[in-house]
């Protein structure tokens, strides 16, 4: 079919101005926040393709009816929220059309009785928390992107919010949804609190990141609002300690707000001017919250926790100041100043938790430069272990030499958390950047998720060559300029 036809096929179905086709307006969604395509643009270079079309749904019917003709056409399509993720997930490599979720954008009820909400996937994630607010609920998902996301990317990318310790990872969350097949039919999964018919549908979607299905609708678990809350911020006397801590609280039964753990870097970085960091150069700020007396229960057991390891508390400021600007990118500020700026987040067992920030620490400094960055928090903690989120940094240099190191560090970081027994992912998703990993995390799985993904999608036509399953035939290479052999 000729690109003329398609356009006006498509613009019969969801309105002409719903049809993007100007080259400026396509460029706009050519990449994400992934820091590579960015360090890339700043050289005025893609990493994969623009987009063949924009296409901007307003329905389930919809998208089922534009991923009918695509299947028609033969014309591979993309999901896209807000792109905000940072694995490049939403990245075209073969001028795909892309699916601009954002008019999907309604709260569709809230039902008090079950604490459940249903919510189009394009809703930004800051009007979603607002709205709920209003009504007296919490979506217990709270990422650093809030501002910036959208809800279905959310279940995507089977992300994990700041208070995932107490709420749960957005799987734990979402219990229900709407999505559209590569044959257009409508898959539903009725929101029920547990299934034992088989294995997860549910968990065969959310995380999918689109390859095998657009999720158009989602019901999630609300709760009320904490009627009080308690912050206790802690300094340490090494990372040692505040792991265990981290970790006694969890084994213990308590369910924290906010667990946050950060290294000597990044604790320097937030308590100038309080003196017990001299001594003790370690941060924890934890936050529980619920009922008064259960706050004022847990509030005292992290406290004698704290005291079995010698730490101190301190003000709260630091925690103040954090929670004032929870949603800001850290990333964008020194990508603006040319910088080569990363973050990556892993999951680890507590058993191998010091030793993983050791390994990885010893081998950039050796490996990399002298002048690479490497620092790193601990942000998300359950009973058996605990995400890793570190920081990568390289200071302004020429890009050939830049872009070898920074596939060093990926290396690094990713194979280290490997042999260490832990997952490659915590939250960001895998997208287009983890994918040379994927084999190395799921062994004999991913075989058995691209036989899923062939069986569901035959003509490769959702978000192909992304979670390391195959590209289509002719699409760019998107490592072709990445630096190293991936």
């Amino acid at each position: 079919m000729k690109e003329r036809d398609l356009v006006s096929e498509l613009s019969e179905l969801i309105g002409a101005e719903n049809v993007l086709v100007d080259e400026a307006a396509r460029a706009g969604y050519a990449h994400d926040r992934l820091p590579y395509a960015n360090f890339r643009a700043r050289e005025g270079a893609l990493v994969g393709t623009l987009p063949g079309l924009v296409l901007r749904p307003a329905s389930t019917e919809d998208v089922s009816a534009i991923v009918r003709k695509a299947s028609e056409v033969d014309k591979p399509l993309i999901p896209y929220g807000s792109g905000s993720g940072v694995l490049g997930g939403i990245i075209p490599l073969g001028e795909e059309l892309m699916l601009d979720m954002q008019r999907m954008n309604r709260i569709l009820g809230i039902d008090r009785e079950n604490n459940l909400v249903t919510v189009e996937a394009g809703m930004n994630g800051e009007a979603f928390e607002d709205a709920l607010n209003a009504e007296g609920y919490t979506s217990g998902h709270l990422p650093q992107s809030l501002t910036i996301s959208t809800v279905g990317g959310w279940a995507a990318c089977r992300g994990g919010g700041q208070e995932s310790s107490r709420f749960g990872k957005i799987e734990n969350i979402v219990v229900g949804l709407k999505a559209v097949m590569p044959d257009g039919r409508v898959l539903e999964v009725r929101p029920l609190p547990k299934r034992a018919s088989g294995p997860s549908v549910l968990d065969v979607i959310v995380g999918s990141e689109g390859t095998l299905a657009v999720i158009t609708e989602l019901t999630m678990r609300i709760w009320t609002l904490p009627a009080a809350e308690e912050a206790i911020v802690l300094a340490l006397p090494d990372r040692a300690a505040a792991l265990g801590l981290a970790k006694r609280i969890m084994q213990a039964g308590l369910h924290p707000r906010i667990v946050r753990l950060y290294d000597e870097k990044e604790t320097a970085l937030r308590t100038e001017g309080i003196d017990a960091y001299r001594t003790r150069p370690v941060m924890a700020n934890i936050v529980v919250c619920g009922e008064p007396a259960i706050v004022a229960a847990e509030a005292a057991l992290v406290r004698g926790f704290a005291q079995e390891v010698d730490a101190v508390e301190t003000e709260t400021r630091p925690f103040d100041e954090w929670r004032a600007k929870r949603y800001h990118s850290i990333t964008k500020q020194w990508l603006d100043r040319g910088y080569y700026n990363d973050t990556i987040e892993v999951t680890v067992n507590w058993s191998n938790a010091t030793a993983l920030y050791d390994t990885i620490a010893a081998r950039i400094a050796a490996e990399v430069s002298p002048d690479a960055h490497f620092s790193a928090h601990w942000s998300h903690v359950y009973p058996e272990g605990v995400c890793q989120y570190m920081t990568l940094r390289l200071p302004p240099m020429d890009q050939a030499a830049a872009l070898p190191l920074h596939q060093k560090m990926w290396e690094i970081a990713t194979g280290e958390t490997l042999v260490h027994g832990g997952s490659i992912a915590h939250h960001h998703g895998s997208g287009l950047f983890r994918g040379p990993w994927m084999d190395g995390e799921h062994g004999v799985g991913m075989d058995l998720l691209r036989r899923i993904k062939a069986s569901v999608d035959p003509q490769n036509l959702f978000n192909p060559g992304k979670l390391g399953f195959p590209p289509r035939a002719g699409a760019v290479d998107p490592y072709r300029d990445r630096g190293a052999n991936v």
